[in-house]
């Protein structure tokens, strides 16, 4: 079957890319939705802090271990298939999770909801570059695509705290059945159903080692704190996860089709557009999940006020990332992630001073430089990702890209409880805990500061070369690469010069 069985009109490529993106907001949302309902539900259910860290964390980590799996059912069943199977599925857990009797039967129904979530962004990008052929009109679909990750992930806290305050903490689950429903009839009239030409197989060990390896090291750092480090419990799940990663990277190497291509890495690009996704992410995880404590655990605000003092975030990043999109298309990605690496670093440094008096506007001022410095981001971790890729891969290295922001998320709620673990218990007025959150905001400083040093590093002409080098090993493909702005605005591509 064709990638594209027919010749879409402008509308229609519209509707799609619309109905994809309809996917990734509710996917990326409920990552961050969650945030403001976590007082809420210890209030119900009386959950420990490592059990409110697994709301938020087996979403993401499920997300994170199942993206590549999705990805290639999708190539192998169709895509269109998948895809309707993961919003039913997403929809079918968000609803279960509104019904939870407890806490215990919450991370349940989470865990379901993201083995739903797992078939749609990967799979949504793959509609994508499998539907807009043309390198322009990709560009602009990948960067459409990139801008909406962040504004959804912004937007989440601020209508989490509305549906909370006006309704219940169940609500922001609730909000996805609508959402899902529309997405679902979109795709059955929009949507072609379309296969890879090259069918990868599946690789069961590959993937079982993954999910060992990042569910490893994620059990690790939330249960840590309460085990003792130097517990043999503790350490054994370290080990664990060391000998799952060293052997999954050798496994995969000897793989003729991995369930990870490898060689991807060899693009300093693509590696450091991977790293710098968890950095971001993880210090954006870490920050929703801290302050929506912090503000109405220790602060005393309802869900709604803490959504209204987030409103900076959502705003800054609405305005940012498009923007960012545009300069990457012009200038490549390395004054975004620049910009966008020091203005995290300078509002990390900024909530470290943080007290129980702050005033609001101060606030407001630093959630309004996190959400412009995390609006940056977005676009030049996907553009570097699908850079040079032949469009037959492009779903692949965006699932990695993807995987990144998840296990991101994930590592950052995480080292939330490791680092700062007492402010998730801490009452009204507390002052103790505010000295213990922030060595959190020190590592956050210091992931900003990476994210900065790798924008300079991943385009340098040396590092370009890189990607060129990349791309020849993936020669056999027919597909056009994906095209990757140079700084000095042109553009490099696998199959040829010229300029976008």
């Amino acid at each position: 079957m064709s990638s594209v069985p027919d010749v879409l009109s402008p509308h229609r490529k519209a509707a799609i890319l619309a109905t994809c993106c309809l996917s990734l907001l509710i996917v990326s949302m409920d990552a961050t939705i969650v945030n403001v309902a976590i007082p809420s539900i210890r209030a119900d259910f009386g959950a420990s802090p490592s059990q409110l860290q697994w709301v938020i964390d087996v979403y993401t980590l499920v997300l994170a271990s199942l993206l590549m799996l999705s990805g290639t059912t999708a190539d192998r069943f169709g895509r269109r298939r998948v895809f309707q199977i993961g919003l039913a599925t997403f929809a079918l857990g968000s609803l279960l999770c509104s019904l939870a009797p407890s806490i215990g039967v919450l991370i349940a129904a989470r865990f379901l909801q993201a083995v739903g979530g797992s078939m749609l962004n990967p799979v949504a990008m793959s509609i994508i570059t499998n539907t807009f052929s043309g390198r322009v009109e990709r560009a602009r679909a990948v960067g459409v695509w990139g801008a909406v990750v962040g504004i959804s992930m912004a937007l989440g806290p601020m209508v989490g705290g509305v549906l909370i305050d006006l309704l219940s903490w169940e609500f922001v689950f609730l909000i996805n059945l609508p959402i899902c429903l529309i997405a679902f009839v979109a795709t059955a009239l929009v949507v072609p159903e379309s296969k890879s030409k090259r069918v990868r197989s599946l690789d069961p060990i590959g993937q079982a080692l993954a999910i060992v390896f990042m569910v490893g090291l994620i059990v690790g750092l939330i249960e840590g704190p309460g085990l003792g480090w130097t517990d043999p419990t503790t350490i054994g799940i370290f080990v664990v996860a060391a000998v799952a990663f060293v052997a999954f990277c050798k496994y995969e190497l000897h793989r003729s089709d991995p369930f990870i291509e490898l060689r991807f890495f060899r693009s300093v690009p693509f590696s450091t557009a991977t790293v710098t996704g968890v950095c971001a992410f993880a210090a954006y995880g870490a920050f929703l999940f801290m302050m929506s404590i912090y503000l109405q655990s220790i602060r005393g605000f309802t869900p709604v006020e803490t959504g209204l003092l987030f409103l900076p975030i959502a705003v800054g990043t609405l305005i940012v990332s498009p923007l960012s999109g545009r300069l990457v298309g012009r200038y490549g990605t390395r004054p975004s992630l620049v910009a966008s690496g020091l203005l995290l670093a300078v509002a990390s440094a900024l909530l470290a001073q943080l007290g129980t008096d702050t005033p609001n506007w101060q606030l407001l001022v630093i959630f309004g430089m996190f959400g412009v410095g995390f609006g940056a981001v977005n676009a030049p971790i996907t553009t570097a990702a699908v850079s040079g890729m032949p469009r037959d891969r492009a779903g692949a290295a965006s699932a990695v890209a993807s995987t990144s922001r998840q296990v991101g998320v994930s590592i950052g709620v995480a080292l939330s409880g490791t680092i700062a673990g007492s402010v998730i218990e801490a009452t009204p007025g507390s002052t103790a805990s505010l000295s213990a959150m922030a060595p959190l905001w020190w590592v956050a400083f210091g992931l900003a500061l990476v994210i900065a040093a790798l924008g300079i590093y991943s385009t340098t002409a040396k590092s370009a070369a890189t990607t060129d080098k990349v791309a020849a090993l993936f020669a056999e493909s027919d597909e056009t690469p994906i095209v990757q702005p140079t700084v000095a605005g042109r553009s490099r591509t696998s199959g040829g010069g010229g300029d976008a």
